[in-house]
């Protein structure tokens, strides 16, 4: 008997949630369960313990909607209600010609229809006590205890050919600076060791409220980058920041990681280094401006940890403008780098530029480029040995731990390995000596 047919088996609804791609999307999810939790839903991890599902989709490229719909799908089959949200839900008409028995569909950020739906179809408990309900003070966490994303903004103000984010999640629109602040002492107060600061474009915050001054606890912050990580650099936690565009502006914040007050780590999405590339992706910073600012920035702080996303196979990209590329990758020395093959998503005006690139060729350039940065983080990371180094637990298991250190974000970067060291806890500090170093990976003793 599907899930569908089956009455509510417990005093409280209970709602199953499938969460996929980016951190802003993760963050987007623990949103609508905190909203749902507050309000009495049992929030449980098995279809089969469900009485509804909500999947929240990924619709940037096309493999990540084949996934999402893969999932709704999935859901559907193993519990037979769904409603689905999310990036992808602005293809409603194709989530229903394939799956028309979902209950309900809704976009990315509409957190007030998802929960509207869920209520539709499973109403919410008629008593409920918020004093035996008790919600913690950071909300519902789909992260370890130890770490949490914290997203800034939404929305986007740049038009990159390639991309279709501001069809989906608008123009940038900032969150008020104490809004971001209480979130973020919240979430340290509740044990949370790094914070992970992630929106479309982290280096505009503030830019569509003209920068205006705020107030967080009776004191005056202005809705700008540095001001932020200012006062994020005052709470006692990691500080890492994600999704950095290199403006000159930038530069301001380097100061605050040679004295250590955030994390020396950048995350620089550059997506291609020859200059015609940048123009037809409509990217907003040239490869030469580019290297410059990196050699400042790691003068300002020696320690700078780099980390990028690079296309490859872009429409009208030549041998020679690849092997630019390759030639940049050389020059830049980039600690931490992703690269994907050009995928024509629906929507994006670059699938109306001539000559597109074969896709035996695509895959033939990405293998190059992989190739190429492992030699240069393998001998980039074989610099570390002999340093010591902090670094943040992440896992425990019967052979020893594994965190990170500074120069690794979760889950998209490298680790260190602590062989025997069974008595830590995750969210613990150590220092450690780098002993042994691979094209990903550290390994290490505890000092």
């Amino acid at each position: 008997m599907s899930a569908a047919s089956n009455p509510v088996k417990s005093a409280s609804p209970r709602v199953g949630f499938v969460s996929l791609g980016c951190p802003k999307a993760l963050v987007d999810s623990e949103r609508i369960l905190t909203q749902l939790r507050s309000e009495g839903y049992d929030l449980v991890a098995s279809y089969e313990d469900a009485d509804l599902v909500v999947v929240n989709t990924c619709g940037f490229i096309d493999a990540a909607k084949a996934e999402s719909l893969e999932a709704i799908g999935e859901a559907l089959n193993e519990n037979g209600r769904v409603i689905v949200t999310g990036c992808m839900g602005v293809e409603e008409g194709r989530i229903r010609d394939l799956h028309p028995q979902v209950l309900a569909v809704t976009g990315p950020q509409q957190y007030e229809q998802v929960v509207q739906a869920v209520h539709q179809h499973l109403p919410p408990p008629t008593e409920h006590d918020p004093y035996v309900d008790l919600l913690p003070p950071q909300g519902i966490k789909l992260t370890p205890r130890h770490y949490a994303y914290l997203k800034i903004s939404e929305g986007c103000n740049h038009r990159c050919t390639f991309c279709i984010i501001p069809s989906l999640r608008g123009d940038l629109v900032s969150r008020p600076i104490g809004e971001v602040l209480g979130e973020a002492e919240r979430l340290v107060n509740a044990g949370v060791k790094e914070l992970l600061v992630v929106s479309q474009d982290t280096s505009a915050y503030g830019l569509d409220l003209k920068y205006r001054t705020g107030f967080h606890q009776g004191r005056p912050i202005k809705t700008q980058m540095k001001a932020l990580c200012e006062a994020l650099g005052d709470l006692g936690a990691w500080v890492r920041l994600h999704y950095i565009y290199p403006y000159p502006h930038v530069d301001e914040i380097l100061p605050l990681m040679a004295e250590g007050k955030i994390l020396p780590y950048l995350d620089v999405p550059f997506q291609h280094a020859h200059p015609e590339v940048l123009k037809s992706m409509k990217r907003p910073a040239a490869s030469e401006k580019t290297l410059e600012r990196i050699l400042t920035w790691r003068k300002a702080c020696p320690d700078l940890t780099l980390r990028s996303t690079f296309i490859v196979g872009f429409p009208g990209e030549t041998e020679a403008q690849f092997e630019y590329l390759l030639d940049f990758l050389d020059e830049a020395q980039l600690d931490r780098v992703g690269c994907f093959t050009y995928s024509a998503v629906e929507g994006a005006t670059a699938n109306q530029l001539p000559n597109a690139v074969p896709e035996a060729v695509k895959e033939e350039r990405l293998a190059r480029f992989m190739e190429k940065q492992a030699q240069i983080s393998a001998a980039r990371l074989q610099q570390k040995i002999g340093k010591t180094l902090e670094v943040l637990i992440d896992d425990v298991g019967d052979d020893g731990a594994a965190g990170r250190t500074w120069a690794d974000a979760p889950e998209i970067d490298g680790q260190i390995f602590l062989l025997g060291e069974t008595d830590l806890q995750p969210g613990q500090r150590v220092q450690v000596q780098v002993t042994d170093a691979d094209e990903h990976d550290l390994w290490g003793r505890r000092i």
